[in-house]
Order: structure tokens, then C-alpha cells, then sequence
């Protein structure tokens, strides 16, 4: 792995992605990288700016901790998609409490496969994507579902929002965790298309398996899914109490489906709305993490509209 060449161009986009988080008054830089750098190199240039280094492959991330670099080591494939590398990069941050849910920052990454490094910047307003969500909250989800399950179902959530299926959107409902308690609480609305299969059968994290649960999710009824991310039942309909639960206008029997039984139970669930494809996560019966799907595609969140003096 060939490390990255300061050239002029590259000092180019970080000294615009610079200007440009001072400009727009922001948290700082999210730099995402596919191969090492000169650290101590990369620190002098960047000087005050405040940046967090992230990566999926631990080679590019050599060296960077012991010259004091925040990092977030992604666990996704080298060659996952831009938009699921920022997106878990921000989960993974705001984790960590490197970044606020409501700041503003700058993402540094290559969009188009170049080969000097970096060759996008986009401005990412986390408080358009985060709510109430704090790192302790997302340290407390990750108690009830590991983070690598919660956000490989919160990626296939965001695709069902933004692709639907056959050009029609689609709106669906994922709970994660404590199964047999959420089995107790629902029942099955028809017949069960995920029944008889072995357990790889049904296992989300192999792409096959997500590609035939988009097209189950545009039948009625919730997924149940374990922690280890095995769909434990599809179609169900959930029975939780919706006493006490207070959600805000326009949010339809999915959404308090979903707010019900995160109450009810230890589980999480993972809400994609069929009118805007927006994905709102829930856990003890209240939004804790709301991601615009529909909007985050192409992955420039905001123009980048800044010409450097």
C-alpha cells in the first residue's frame, strides 16, 4: 500500500477543506483514508484544525495513533461504497465522542477513485442526521445490539429508503434484539417467506440474504432480527402498547409500531418510512437517530461552493 504523496494538488483540496471549516464555522475535518500518510506532516499542514482520521483498513491508519491522530477503523470491506464509509465513520465518531451530534463538519474523502488521495469534499450538518444522540446513547444501543449488526441493518434500511423496489417506494420496519420477547409481543401476519431456512439462509450480513429481504420488505409486518443479525422471523405484527409513547406529527402506525416495542422490550428498531424513505432508529420508545436517505443520495450533502482566495 503506497502511501500518500503530499503534491500540490493534494495540498490543494486540504488547504480548501481548511479554509472552508473556518468559513462555514464547523467542527472540523473527517478525513477518510485508503492509504497511510506522513503524520507529523499532515498535522503541521493542517496546524490548528481539529480533523479525525478514518479508514476500513488498519494499514492506512499505520503510525497515525502514536502522533496523537484521533482514528475510526471501520469495519467494512476496502471497497465499501463512499456513502456507507461516511456514514459509519460518523456513527463511529459521534461514538467516540470526536464530534457533536448537532456540529457541523467537513469529510475529505476520494469519490472518484483517484489515485493522488483525496478528490472530494463535502459539507456534512450532523444535527439534519442525528437528534437527541449522544455518544453515551450510542454506547447504551450498543449495549442492546452490537454496533457492527446495528449498522449493517441501518445500511440496508437506507437502501430499501432510497431504491424501493421497482420504482415504487417502499416502507418498512426492523427490530433488532431480545427476540423472544419481541416474538411474544407480535404475530404473524400471513405467511412467514424467511421459515425453514437455515440459519446462513437468513444471515444479513451475506449480500445475497439482503437482496432477497428487499424484496420481503415490501410485503406487511415487521423483520425480526437476532443480534447476531439472523432474521428470526418476517411478516410479524407487532402487539406492544403504545401507553406513554409520544411521537411527532405525521409519523404513521409504523413509526409507533416501532416506538412500542423498543418500550416494550430490550430491542432496537429500525423504522423506514415509505413517504420519504428517512430511517429513524428507536430505542425505549423514542427517536434516538434519524438518517435522510433519499437526500444523502448523490453523497454531496452540501454544494461545495467555496473558491479559495
Amino acid at each position: 500500500m503506497e502511501p500518500y504523496k503530499f503534491t500540490d494538488y493534494l495540498q490543494k483540496i486540504l488547504s480548501d477543506a481548511v479554509a472552508l471549516n473556518e468559513r462555514m464555522e464547523a467542527s472540523g475535518l473527517l478525513l477518510l483514508f485508503e492509504a497511510p500518510i506522513d503524520w507529523k506532516r499532515l498535522k503541521k499542514f493542517l496546524g490548528e484544525t481539529y480533523f479525525i482520521a478514518a479508514a476500513t483498513n488498519a494499514e492506512a491508519l499505520v503510525g497515525a495513533q502514536e502522533n496523537d491522530v484521533r482514528t475510526v477503523l471501520l469495519e467494512l470491506e476496502d471497497d465499501a461504497p463512499i456513502y456507507d464509509r461516511i456514514t459509519h465513520s460518523i456513527l463511529e465518531a459521534v461514538a467516540d465522542d470526536f464530534f457533536l451530534p448537532g456540529s457541523r463538519l467537513i469529510a475529505v474523502y476520494s469519490g472518484f477513485d483517484s489515485v493522488s488521495g483525496f478528490d472530494s469534499v463535502s459539507v456534512i450538518n450532523l444535527g439534519e442526521h442525528l437528534e437527541r444522540l449522544t455518544g453515551k446513547e450510542l454506547r447504551k444501543i450498543e449495549t442492546k445490539v452490537p454496533l457492527k449488526t446495528l449498522k449493517m441493518v441501518v445500511d440496508l434500511a437506507l437502501e430499501i429508503g432510497r431504491e424501493g423496489r421497482e420504482g415504487k417506494s417502499v416502507g418498512t420496519l426492523f427490530v433488532v434484539g431480545d427476540t423472544k420477547n419481541v416474538l411474544a409481543n407480535s404475530k404473524p401476519a400471513g405467511f412467514d417467506p424467511v421459515r425453514g431456512y437455515k440459519c446462513r439462509e437468513r444471515d444479513l450480513f451475506d449480500p445475497r440474504v439482503r437482496e432477497g429481504i428487499k424484496e420481503v420488505a415490501q410485503l406487511d409486518g415487521a423483520f425480526v432480527v437476532a443480534l447476531d443479525g439472523v432474521v428470526a422471523a418476517a411478516c410479524r405484527l407487532l402487539d406492544a402498547s403504545t401507553a406513554m409513547i409520544t411521537l411527532s406529527k405525521g409519523l404513521g402506525s409504523r413509526h409507533w409500531a416501532a416506538a412500542a416495542v423498543s418500550r416494550s422490550t430490550n430491542a432496537v428498531a429500525i423504522a423506514v418510512s415509505q413517504s420519504s424513505g428517512t430511517v429513524r432508529i428507536f430505542v425505549n420508545g423514542e427517536v434516538v437517530l434519524r438518517i435522510e436517505s433519499r437526500h444523502s443520495r448523490p453523497m454531496i450533502w452540501r454544494e461545495f461552493d467555496y473558491d479559495a482566495p
